[in-house]
């Protein structure tokens, strides 16, 4: 069995003004451009976008309509979260020792956590479409924040894949969609994994 598991349980949040930024945007659900027609870049390239445009972040942005992507700090400030009416919370940096779906218990938040690590070798692919389905059922149902440690690389990766599996972005349009909002960067390792998974999408898109 892998070393990495999903926890789940079930338990709302919000978040807090002060994180909004003076004339930050609303993120908007409108597509930027006629999908499927960019070519796939290589993980040097990504980087090279990655690293353009946005890069600051605050302890959560919202980087599409009801989808925080945050850090620690945010996630374990219950009050801040009920501000922002946070439905659910995915934590792509799950540790059965601390912290958890017992932290939420009260509150109405539904919890899903992965145990991933912030490594190249380390395969995220597996939670893509688990991550998406949860991602998609929150934002039926309310808000979700997302997160990590920092908020740039794991939690950032599995918001990607949402946008990509769900919302038919290839890969380029859906890191220009949430660098709107808040910087990130993915480590080499989840680059090439949504890579494939941008490869498999338009694959199967064609067929």
């Amino acid at each position: 069995p892998p070393r990495h598991a999903l926890w789940g349980w079930a338990a709302p949040m919000a978040f807090l003004s002060r994180l909004y930024r003076a004339g930050s945007r609303s993120p908007s659900r409108a597509p930027r451009e006629e999908r499927g027609s960019r070519p796939i870049l290589s993980v040097f390239e990504l980087e090279r976008l990655l690293y353009t445009g946005k890069t600051a972040c605050n302890h959560a942005d919202e980087v599409w309509p009801g989808l925080y992507l945050g850090d620690q700090d945010i996630a374990s400030n219950r009050r801040e979260l009920l501000q922002l009416r946070i439905t659910h919370v995915l934590n792509a940096s799950h540790c059965r020792w601390r912290g958890g779906a017992d932290f939420y218990e009260g509150t109405g938040i539904r919890y899903l956590g992965i145990e991933a690590h912030d490594s190249p070798s380390f395969d995220m692919s597996p939670y893509f479409y688990p991550a998406a389905d949860f991602i998609h059922q929150a934002l039926n149902e309310g808000r979700i924040l997302v997160h990590c440690a920092v908020g740039v690389s794991r939690s950032a990766t599995l918001v990607l894949a949402y946008l990509m599996i769900r919302h038919h972005m290839p890969l380029v349009e859906a890191i220009k969609t949430v660098k709107d909002h808040r910087g990130i960067i993915p480590n080499r390792g989840f680059l090439r994994q949504l890579v494939a998974l941008d490869n498999a999408l338009r694959l199967k898109r064609s067929s």
